[in-house]
């Protein structure tokens, strides 16, 4: 689904992502680790369009999207989360899914003033979607309410809800687990798998509890250095011996500096 090929990543001296190459395939639930410094977010940052890379190439699809913005990816269907929940905190849990879909008919003045009634039709149609997306998550007790209260982990789901609202074909997760309590994070899983198996999502997440990628990851890539590291199952990772030295800081015989 997607390739990331010697994509680097410069910002002045700093190599944050230096001649990485990485897949991830289509229908996978795909786990970025490493640690901390490693480059994953850049890496994320480069893929979702917030960064154009310094070299390197992208595709999605066989398509080449080095370079595109955020908004141009979402159109085709690339989306990501952020570590820090980006919810409209006034806005209810409903009105947060029905601002996604994009090219809304509301959004012109002309179909405000002369088109009421396809507007109404396509916001029956946003809302009732949003309200099956909200089912889907269990998440109907919160319908109503406004994003802002929400608990961390909540947010998270709320998020993920909103990858629900447009035709997703590969969503990037940062750190979805962050914060979020154990019994919370594995209900996010659960609606993970379900998107994964059920929907055909693919999925590529960043994450730092090893736990929760060796139930839902195959396969785990290992960042270090701004680089691919290591890769296969998660048991295989864990016991790589390179892998443990680059997480205990032993073994790093390359001296640069690394976002």
């Amino acid at each position: 689904m997607i390739r990331v090929e010697g994509v680097s990543k410069y910002f002045g001296g700093v190599h944050a992502v230096d001649d990485c190459t990485l897949e991830i395939a289509r229908g996978s639930i795909t786990g970025l680790i490493g640690p901390n410094g490693a480059g994953k977010t850049t890496l994320f940052n480069i893929i979702a369009g917030l960064f154009p890379p310094t070299h390197g190439r992208i595709t999605l699809d066989d398509e080449d999207v080095t370079g595109l913005t955020p908004h141009e990816l979402f159109h085709k269907g690339l989306l990501r989360t952020f570590q820090i929940a980006h919810e409209f905190s006034t806005m209810t849990v409903l009105e947060n899914l029905m601002m996604v879909p994009a090219r809304q008919h509301g959004e012109t003045l002309i179909n405000a003033w002369i088109g009421r009634g396809k507007v109404r039709e396509q916001e029956r149609q946003i809302r009732a979607k949003a309200e099956d997306v909200i089912d889907f998550l269990k998440i109907t007790h919160l319908t109503h309410e406004r994003a802002g209260n929400l608990s961390g982990g909540q947010k998270k789901l709320l998020e993920l809800g909103r990858t629900m609202m447009v035709d997703a074909k590969v969503v990037l997760l940062d750190e979805v687990g962050a914060g979020v309590n154990r019994t919370l994070l594995a209900e996010i899983g659960d609606a993970i798998i379900k998107l994964n198996q059920e929907r055909g999502y693919t999925f590529c997440m960043i994450e730092h509890d090893m736990d929760f990628i060796s139930r839902l990851c195959n396969p785990v890539i290992v960042m270090a250095e701004g680089t691919v590291l290591a890769q296969g199952t998660a048991a295989e990772v864990r016991a790589n011996e390179t892998v443990i030295e680059a997480y205990l800081g032993r073994g790093v015989t390359k001296k640069r500096v690394i976002a």
